[in-house]
């Protein structure tokens, strides 16, 4: 089992990483939590721009309505021995024309095998959005977004799709009126479950 002090060397290299310097728009600034006693790893697909210039992951609109669908305050969120969050791109990818830009596409095979192994009591991992559906799902993805998050349950019960709770995807939610019927009340029951285990002994 992986020790909270062992984490911190790893975390800190990913932190000072620059490997996509030369392809971002704006000063690197890795954000990501890794703590050995995490339950949840979220996965998602990068920091947005308010948490570029925050330095705190889901600092912005997308992340109270993220906490509202998981069923927990701020500081639950925000305990390390509870959630663990490492992107698919550790940096904000800077902005398109119709949103944030994808994932950059070095930074998962550098880091994912770094840090992913170090969380060793996770029970549950929430995959949001497609570009993370594609890096933790793989092959077991259906057709689309939609489709896959509507099949939640054959991912259960170690991981949980989602789209990303981004405004921008505010339409797609009121055009399936089952994700906030059906899948969240799933997800919060699947959340509470992953919190109930205590965490392991800090060192």
């Amino acid at each position: 089992m992986s020790t909270t002090s062992e984490a911190a060397a790893p975390a800190d290299a990913a932190r000072a990483c620059r490997l996509c310097a030369d392809r971002l728009p704006h000063a690197p600034r890795p954000i990501l939590r890794v703590d050995p006693r995490a339950r949840i790893l979220i996965a998602s697909q990068a920091p947005g721009r308010a948490a570029h210039l925050a330095g705190i992951p889901w600092a912005d609109r997308a992340g109270a309505l993220f906490r509202g669908w998981l069923g927990v305050d701020r500081a639950t969120f925000d305990d390390p021995a509870a959630f663990a969050i490492v992107p698919v791109s550790l940096c904000y990818p800077g902005r398109g024309r119709s949103g944030d830009l994808p994932p950059l596409a070095p930074c998962a095979p550098r880091w994912h095998p770094v840090l992913l192994p170090l969380l060793t009591e996770l029970r549950l991992t929430l995959v949001i959005g497609a570009h993370a559906h594609r890096r933790h799902l793989g092959a077991a993805r259906r057709a689309s977004l939609t489709e896959t998050v509507r099949a939640y349950r054959a991912y259960l019960p170690d991981r949980f799709p989602l789209p990303h709770p981004s405004p921008r995807n505010t339409p797609w939610l009121r055009r399936h009126p089952w994700f906030e019927a059906d899948v969240l009340p799933a997800l919060r029951r699947e959340v509470a479950r992953a919190l109930e285990a205590p965490p392991a002994a800090s060192p």
